[in-house]
């Protein structure tokens, strides 16, 4: 019989119910986004957790139709249980709890970052040892993947997470939330060289980030001009994506060089930029290191890398009791040998 993990994801705002084999990959996945946030410029974490409830039992009903699985066949459950929203949490935890202890099916939680790193596993076996840069609204970090539960932080974001920073500089220039995708496309119109931003610890020597400057230099920029037109608005777009993106990359050449990587994978909501894969590739190609992502349905929240992630645990005998409990804050954890 055919291995099939079905994975929960509840960590935010997106609700998302997926199926994975490890033979096939994906098997079928559905994301229902949120749009109740947007009016409010971020995520309301008590809007997030009701639709939740609302949503997630008619979205598990429908991948698993889909599937043509059946619940008591399923070789295991996966969820995420942190971090993230506890309220948002809680209603994915408690509904896979729920499945897996009705049909006797085992459990696995998911840490939300390992879950992303693995989303680069779906559509084919990753390469270790390698870095891997979590980029997204809530995380930026580069970790060193030595093979799949060994992880090691070697740089993370000293202040706001790269993604943060994108809504917060979207919002400042009446752009729509979440802000990444609305400064990429506004960005494509702009010239990236009009305004020069700072690139937090850009000389530091070490592998962590700082965007917290950023944030500023944008305001203050923004608040200096006497009218924001359009021409404005993807020039600033522009010149701090540009900003955003030199961050990333340098800190990645210079941790690729430390460690003497090979491959680095992109993961996380950022990971879908456009520019950032561009850049990326082609100054991470010099130094010869090849560099890969998930399509882009795989880098926001997804379940698709929970139920991966599931069968990496599971099979392994990493096994989670009904006594497993949600975290809203928590590093990654080493759990292979």
């Amino acid at each position: 019989m055919e291995e099939l993990y079905l994975g929960i994801e509840t960590s935010c705002d997106d609700t998302s119910c997926a199926v994975y084999s490890p033979v096939r990959g994906v098997v079928t996945h559905r994301t229902a986004a949120q749009l109740d946030h947007e009016k409010y410029g971020g995520v309301v974490p008590e809007i997030a957790s009701r639709s939740h409830m609302r949503t997630l039992l008619p979205l598990y009903e429908t991948v698993m139709k889909e599937s043509g699985a059946a619940l008591e066949s399923l070789s295991g459950v996966g969820v995420t249980n942190g971090p993230g929203l506890t309220g948002s949490l809680l209603v994915g935890l408690s509904f896979a709890k729920a499945l897996a202890y009705a049909c006797g099916v085992p459990l696995a939680g998911v840490h939300h970052i390992e879950g992303h790193i693995l989303a680069n596993a779906l559509e084919g076996p990753l390469e270790c040892p390698a870095l891997v840069l979590v980029v997204s609204g809530g995380h930026t970090q580069l970790v060193h993947m030595e093979k799949v539960g060994r992880y090691e932080i070697v740089g993370s974001t000293r202040d706001d997470a790269a993604g943060e920073a994108f809504d917060k500089i979207g919002k400042l220039l009446g752009l729509p939330f979440p802000g990444g995708p609305a400064i990429e496309r506004a960005a494509r119109e702009g010239n990236a060289a009009a305004y020069k931003f700072p690139r937090g610890l850009r000389y530091s020597g070490g592998c962590d980030f700082s965007f917290s400057g950023l944030k500023t230099a944008v305001r203050l920029k923004v608040e200096s001009l006497d009218e924001i037109g359009p021409r404005i608005v993807a020039d600033v777009a522009a010149s701090a994506q540009e900003a955003i993106v030199e961050s990333l990359v340098e800190k990645s050449i210079v941790a690729a060089r430390e460690r003497g990587a090979k491959r680095l994978y992109l993961a996380g909501g950022v990971a879908s930029n456009g520019r950032l894969r561009e850049v990326m590739r082609e100054r991470l190609a010099a130094s010869g290191v090849a560099v890969a992502w998930p399509r882009p349905e795989y880098c926001t929240d997804n379940a698709a890398m929970i139920a991966c992630a599931a069968f990496y645990h599971i099979r392994a005998g990493l096994i989670d009791g009904l006594e497993l409990n949600s975290f809203a804050r928590g590093n990654l954890v080493n759990w292979a040998s």
